[in-house]
């Protein structure tokens, strides 16, 4: 009842904190919605004093907050400010258009997840999992990739030089392929990377091993494997479910799709007022929704084992993967910048617009005749470290929430009911524009992930058979959390942090490509990826170098969070202070080698 209290409360508070959105950035609403309305009519005082009375906006803020929620109560959202149409008929036909989006997306999310854990299902079915090589460089390239140049790439060659499918529009199911692969294709690659790294714990547990005495044919065995590891991801799928509603912004532009996203942007920038307090309550709403089915589902699917303390840990020590990969990974991005810091990324050369790759130019010249090498290293300063430095942010803030989930929980389904672009709109109504905007608005959002993986990594650690044992042998609180739950719970979600942090650098990239975030001249990979957009026809290398830096930089990632593993004891003695001064020795069930990893 308590967490439920918290969810209505920061909702009420969320939606409040919108309606203010025009007093808060100073400008008069009157104003921009004349502007929206007929940017062409002259503002004289006498046409904003009627658009004033007409809008009930005489009596301040507060009035029109007060109003507005009496009315949503009697089940009247209000009528739009700019069109004057019902608002609450106008999101709902939003909400299913996106409803119906996020479903194919997530369809294709779970195929390519998949497709990514098929070859550690295959070993361990066969249990021939010791010898396999922590790889996923190739998920690495595909959850890096920019929504909005898949979704731009998927548009022009399949929709529209092959013309196999619609690329413009929504009209029926085959409108939804496309937009569907450019929204699941990077999400599944990321939950696939995320599943991939608790499956060999799965295989490793008494039961698979039970099983294969039994004679249980692999399938059956790699079925279940699936089965015990759910649980851990369904609250991060359920941030998916949500992220790809409302989050679809940038994709739903680029196939001119009338979804929620779109629709609430469209609004905030408008100041449509009701229809963009009532599509974020419809997004608040979808978010409690996600989250509730999911944790039933955890409950199904673990059953009274996660109630008894019967769990086996899934994140048991194992040696880290190897190191070649990373630092050729890395000696390759740090070339990229280097040879392009020695560059100017601000000399034009109009003779030499939109050139080929070359030795003159390696990665060719935009539409300006700015050499891309150069924009793309300088770029790298601005992109590489402010998303470094907010997926360290959001690592912190996310394992110390996750910690609490009783006070976490319900700030993590509000903040990421939010789409990152609405949120860079309030922060720039609250703190102003400039260069900090877009990193205060993807910080804002991005540790929440990182808080439920922690969450939901805790609670079935403290159900493991290892805990129940320390704890009748006398382990105190803080000594379950230093020597096993923080070691068995950092790992694998310091390996999730680095996993987004291609992901943060295309949040800033999606800022930047819908213009809420650096401005030119700025070298900005967003900003790069938005200006060469145009001509990716006729000069494809224009948007594929800076996206290939984004692919390089996520395979570094998942191939140096390979290497973070809980480090192997090779003297599985501790010493438990049970708090009475009385030593004991326990021998724990996680300092042993998983059988299905020797």
């Amino acid at each position: 009842m308590a967490g439920a209290g918290w969810r209505i409360l920061l909702a009420v508070g969320l939606v409040c904190g919108i309606g203010l959105l025009p007093w808060l950035t100073h400008t008069d609403p009157a104003y921009t919605v004349l502007k929206a309305r007929s940017a062409e009519r002259e503002p004289t005082p006498e046409v904003l004093a009627d658009i004033r009375q007409q809008l009930g906006i005489d009596g301040g803020p507060l009035h029109v907050l007060t109003g507005w929620l009496g009315g949503l109560v009697r089940g009247d959202a209000g009528q739009s400010w700019i069109s004057g149409a019902d608002v609450l008929p106008e999101v709902t036909r939003a909400l299913g258009a996106s409803l119906l989006l996020m479903g194919v997306a997530l369809l294709v999310a779970v195929l390519t997840a998949g497709a990514i854990c098929l070859r550690t299902l295959r070993l361990g079915a066969r249990r021939r999992l010791g010898g396999r090589r922590v790889g996923g460089s190739g998920s690495a390239v595909l959850a890096s990739l920019p929504e909005f140049l898949v979704a731009s790439v998927l548009a022009t060659v399949v929709g529209v030089q092959l013309g196999w499918l619609p690329a413009l529009g929504w009209y029926g199911p085959q409108w939804t392929v496309l937009p569907a692969l450019a929204l699941g294709l990077p999400a599944g690659a990321v939950l696939g990377r995320l599943l991939d790294d608790l499956l060999p714990g799965a295989f490793g547990e008494p039961w698979a091993l039970a099983a294969a005495a039994r004679g249980l044919t692999g399938r059956s065995i790699a079925r279940q494997a699936v089965r015990r590891c759910v649980p851990a991801l369904l609250p991060n799928l359920g941030l998916f479910v949500v992220g790809l509603t409302g989050g679809a912004v940038a994709v739903e532009q680029v196939f001119d799709i009338p979804g929620l996203g779109r629709t609430t942007l469209q609004a905030a920038l408008a100041q449509d007022l009701p229809v963009l307090q009532a599509g974020t309550l419809a997004l608040v709403l979808l978010a409690a929704l996600a989250t509730g089915a999911t944790r039933v589902a955890a409950r199904l699917l673990t059953g009274p084992a996660l109630r008894d303390g019967a769990l086996s840990s899934l994140h048991r020590p194992a040696p880290p993967a190897g190191r070649l990969l990373p630092l050729v990974y890395g000696a390759l991005l740090v070339a990229v910048v280097v040879f392009g810091l020695v560059r100017d990324p601000l000399a034009l050369d109009t003779g030499q617009r939109l050139r080929a790759p070359s030795l003159e130019h390696p990665f060719g010249t935009d539409a300006l005749g700015r050499d891309l090498l150069a924009r793309v290293g300088h770029g790298a300063l601005d992109t590489l470290l402010l998303a470094a430095a907010i997926s360290a942010a959001a690592l912190l803030v996310g394992v110390l929430l996750g910690l609490v989930p009783r006070v976490s929980a319900p700030v993590v389904d509000t903040v990421n009911a939010v789409p990152p672009v609405l949120v860079a709109l309030l922060v720039t109504a609250v703190a102003g524009s400039g260069a900090a905007t877009p990193a205060l608005a993807v910080g804002a959002v991005a540790w929440a992930p990182l808080a439920a993986h922690t969450s939901s990594l805790l609670r079935q650690e403290r159900a493991t058979l290892h805990i129940t044992a320390s704890k009748g042998l006398g382990a105190g609180s803080v000594h379950l959390l230093r020597h096993e739950l923080l070691p068995a719970v950092v790992p694998p979600v310091l390996r999730h942090a680095l996993l987004r942090l291609p992901g943060v650098a295309l949040a800033l990239a999606s800022l930047g490509f819908l213009g809420l975030g650096a401005q030119p001249p700025s070298p900005e990979w967003g900003l790069l990826l938005a200006e060469n957009q145009p001509y990716a026809e006729r000069a494809p290398w224009a948007v594929l170098a800076p996206a290939a830096v984004l692919a390089l930089l996520g395979a570094l990632a998942v191939s140096a969070a390979g290497g973070l593993r809980r480090p192997v004891r090779r003297s599985p003695s501790p010493t438990v202070d049970g708090g009475d001064g009385a030593e004991r020795r326990s021998v724990t069930a996680t300092e042993k080698e998983p059988a299905g990893a020797r």
